[in-house]
């Protein structure tokens, strides 16, 4: 044990021991944010009519309640359709404007780049009641439209920020090589720099749908009718009545958030080898 305190944690000469306070500060955090879920999973196989921890009976009546119910399974139908389709939006239009601000040279780069950025700065229920009186006026409230829509404009910016990251760690000379020898800039981005940053545009993907898939407070806004999302839905069932289903949807989610970013990883072990 003293010769792991002692011994280098980094390239540098700090030892594991000097990051010790750290270590304890990031176990406790760790605890913090994962105790609330240990809780959740539970309570989500409780028989009680109301949410209970520990449960006194266990059994599956919550999950067999959600899968039975239409108009859960309709409301996660429309939460993996948006958060599906804003993926496939957002990702390649973010994955482009990282470049082209990365490749850029003008001097409005940065101002474009802030502009990028504004759904992360401003309040997000200004974004939602924005984005609710246009769709009175363009007839896309409660629509999957109008949703991925939504989503994707609040998905750009972690996409643009990750990519961007990744591109200023890449050499942009492999790039001009390619394209000495003729090849359109088009070419050389999808062969040579897009492999590059592969592991990047992924994560953005994920986050782009996790973004949507998560998201409540503009659904709040305008999804409903037909297309309500699970996280509306939660969030009108915990106003209403305390319905134990949700906490059989949140360890639902969970599972396939924790999915996700485990096969991320793999990605991108798979990369590194």
């Amino acid at each position: 044990m003293r010769n792991w305190l002692n011994s280098p944690a980094t390239d540098t000469q700090v030892t594991h021991g000097q990051r010790l306070w750290l270590y304890v500060f990031a176990v406790i955090v760790m605890i913090l944010l994962v105790t609330p879920t240990l809780i959740v999973i539970p309570m989500s196989f409780s028989d009680s009519q109301y949410l209970e921890f520990p449960p006194e009976v266990w059994s599956t009546r919550w999950y067999d309640n959600f899968f039975g119910s239409s108009e859960w399974m309709q409301a996660a139908r429309t939460s993996f359709q948006t958060a599906f389709l804003t993926m496939i939006v957002a990702t390649p239009i973010g994955v482009l404007a990282a470049y082209g601000l990365h490749s850029s040279r003008f001097a409005f780069v940065r101002v474009a780049f802030v502009l990028m950025i504004t759904p992360m700065m401003v309040p997000l229920v200004l974004v939602a009641i924005g984005a609710f009186y246009a769709y009175v006026k363009l007839n896309l409230l409660y629509t999957i439209t109008g949703l991925v829509l939504a989503h994707t404009v609040l998905a750009l910016p972690l996409v643009a920020i990750v990519t961007g990251s990744a591109l200023k760690g890449y050499d942009m000379s492999q790039e001009q090589a390619a394209r000495s020898l003729g090849a359109p800039r088009w070419k050389a981005f999808l062969t040579v720099t897009l492999p590059q940053i592969r592991f990047a545009v992924v994560t953005s993907a994920l986050l782009a749908f996790l973004t949507s898939f998560d998201e409540v407070v503009v659904a709040m806004f305008i999804s409903g009718g037909d297309n309500p999302t699970l996280t509306r839905n939660m969030f009108n069932a915990l106003r209403d009545q305390i319905d134990p289903t949700i906490a059989a949807i949140s360890t639902i989610m969970i599972l396939v958030t924790t999915v996700m970013m485990v096969l991320v990883q793999v990605f991108g072990q798979d990369k590194k080898h």
